[in-house]
């Protein structure tokens, strides 16, 4: 249990995004500060929930909303729905590593620009587990090789991939 406490949200997302990316941003290649898709997220993030409490890192997870009542709420911002299983996944990981300390939450997905909000509930912890089993075994391996999709031209690691 310990080693996959120390997964990143953003790990996940990756994983169900590229492995090729997963593997980079996992041996610390980070090539997001430089995208401006990344940085139209995080003004996103500002624009829509303003007052709310934002940015709030729990270990190795960054959440991007967190409300807090009866129920902690996190809520992930995405601008697109795209990749939305990849985007449901994160948050999946973040619903299971809160409960992994006994903290009971619900999760949200907002796509402000689409005006869609998604609920994720943890309901069984086996399905993010067999994840993080999987993502393990990506990051004690060689770098995969990448494979060309139609997103790869907007992602940030795409020079990195397709270059030469």
């Amino acid at each position: 249990m310990l080693d996959e406490m120390y997964v990143r949200g953003t790990q996940v997302n990756y994983y169900f995004v590229c492995k090729t990316k997963l593997w980079l941003f996992s041996k610390n290649v980070s090539m997001e500060q430089e995208s401006d898709l990344v940085k139209l997220g995080s003004l996103l993030q500002r624009q829509f929930f303003g007052r709310e409490e934002k940015d709030v890192s729990i270990g190795p997870i960054s959440i991007d909303v967190l409300r807090r009542g009866d129920e902690i709420e996190i809520v992930e911002v995405k601008k697109s729905d795209s990749i939305e299983k990849a985007d449901y996944y994160q948050v999946l990981y973040y619903l299971y590593y809160l409960s992994k300390f006994g903290i009971k939450a619900k999760g949200r997905i907002s796509y402000p620009k689409k005006k869609k909000v998604v609920e994720v509930r943890l309901e069984e912890e086996g399905e993010i587990e067999e994840v993080l089993e999987r993502i393990a075994e990506i990051l004690a391996g060689e770098m995969p090789k990448p494979e060309y999709k139609s997103y790869c031209r907007k992602c940030a690691y795409f020079e990195f991939c397709f270059c030469g």
